[in-house]
């Protein structure tokens, strides 16, 4: 249930977020819009996320919502990457894989499952000097929620682009409880 709660609050955040970012460019555009981001900007912004945040630099390691978070950057490649460890890529089974790749396609939005070294991750990589701030706490917001739904929705939290397989598959789901419920 905590979980549960955890997931569905980060989807309000995030939402908020997107809101606000349309808001803000409207009214009161970012100081830092203009600028590239910096490293020591990305800093700021992943510390007031998470105060006990750690960094060498140009590593950061920060939790939200009980969820360890690796925020690398490579400032001559201009890129960053968020990644969230999910668990070991030999325990997911080729129905979980279809259904993440499903997603990949309508429902993590920026945000999206991958798998490296042996690990299925959830990620968020961007180019790191055009990177603003609300895209960066909403495309780490969705790469949570995909870890946090992993095994059930499968969503980045903030929306469904559609045209894919995931509104009819958790569709399926609703109809399956409602079902259910009518005999109560």
């Amino acid at each position: 249930m905590i979980r549960w709660t955890a997931a569905l609050l980060i989807i309000f955040c995030c939402s908020l977020s997107a809101y606000a970012q349309n808001s803000d460019s409207a009214e009161s555009p970012d100081q830092f819009s203009d600028q590239p981001m910096s490293l020591e900007r990305l800093g700021e912004i992943l510390l007031a996320l998470d105060p006990d945040a750690e960094t060498n630099g140009s590593r950061f390691l920060l939790s939200i919502e009980d969820v360890q978070i690796f925020v690398i950057t490579d400032v001559e490649s201009d890129r960053m990457r968020a990644m969230i460890p999910i668990r070991n890529q030999q325990e997911v089974s080729s129905e979980e894989m279809t259904r993440m790749m499903q997603a990949n396609f309508d429902t993590t939005l920026d945000a999206r499952y991958a798998i490296a070294q042996g690990m299925l991750w959830s990620t968020y990589i961007h180019p790191l000097s055009p990177l603003q701030k609300n895209q960066l706490i909403s495309g780490i917001g969705q790469a949570v929620n995909l870890a946090l739904t992993y095994g059930t929705i499968y969503s980045g939290g903030a929306m469904n682009f559609g045209g894919g397989d995931s509104g009819s598959i958790n569709r399926k789901l609703i109809e399956e409880l409602l079902e259910k419920g009518e005999e109560v």
